[in-house]
């Protein structure tokens, strides 16, 4: 997914036009700081990757050989510069700057009732945080997430389908941390891999999410784009990131 009105490289290329030379370093530094897009990790054969932007466009990178995360499909931040474009247009031959890894999990079935899924997975409030990299794209869902936390106690997210017997898109978003109830608040980011739920589904579908946030129970639709094979790869609030699983 790329950040919406050009991404913030544009507004880093007009901001140095304006700035004096002096200012130009700390300007650079910010734009190289700041994630340019949240794209899907794609290991390809024999051991090469590519990164999945949207459902179009796909990015190639130039400066890694390897996926620094494996073997493994994964959400990911990434900050590039774009060398050049290629293959029809629908590739991007990308610099990349950093790249730092989502966690991405499979969803998880439910107990049976919502007092089984609330024994088995929690029912510790969180809040979803709209921004930019709260989206359903390329199969996955991806969620900034807030909540409370304290210690050094890892909270476990989890995905819960089967929760409505008449809507195999309806989940519930559940929370347990694990004892970690108290200290203040802060985000973290998770994604869920959906693609492999359904054998056969349709290209976009609409899926329901529900989760108690701190203020009671909550519910919201998205519509959720299925990964599809568009391309061929041929050669302020404090960040919780390493506390959940």
């Amino acid at each position: 997914m790329r950040i919406t009105k050009k991404t913030i490289l544009a507004i880093g290329l007009i901001a140095s036009s304006l700035t004096l030379n002096s200012c130009d370093y700390n300007d650079n530094n910010v734009v190289l700081r700041r994630p340019t897009a949240l794209v899907t990790v794609y290991p390809s054969a024999p051991t090469g990757f590519f990164m999945q932007l949207d459902e179009s466009m796909s990015l190639v990178p130039t400066n890694m050989k390897a996926s620094p995360f494996g073997d493994k499909k994964v959400r990911a931040l990434v900050n590039y510069t774009i060398e050049e474009e290629s293959y029809g247009g629908n590739q991007l031959s990308v610099y990349v700057n950093w790249i730092d890894s989502i966690r991405t999990k499979q969803s998880v079935m439910t107990q049976g009732s919502e007092e089984k899924d609330a024994k088995a997975f929690g029912n510790d409030p969180i809040e979803i945080v709209r921004d930019w990299v709260s989206v359903a794209e390329d199969g996955y869902v991806t969620l900034r997430i807030r909540t409370l936390w304290g210690g050094i106690t890892k909270h476990v997210i989890n995905l819960v389908s089967g929760v409505n017997k008449d809507n195999v898109y309806e989940f519930d978003l559940r929370h347990n941390a694990q004892g970690d109830t108290n200290g203040r608040m802060g985000d973290a980011l998770i994604a869920f891999d959906l693609n492999s739920l359904w054998k056969k589904h349709p290209k976009e579908l609409k899926i329901k999410l529900n989760w108690l946030s701190f203020s009671g129970k909550k519910s919201a639709e998205l519509s959720l784009k299925m990964h599809t094979v568009t391309s061929v790869y041929n050669a302020e609030t404090p960040s919780f990131l390493h506390r959940i699983e």
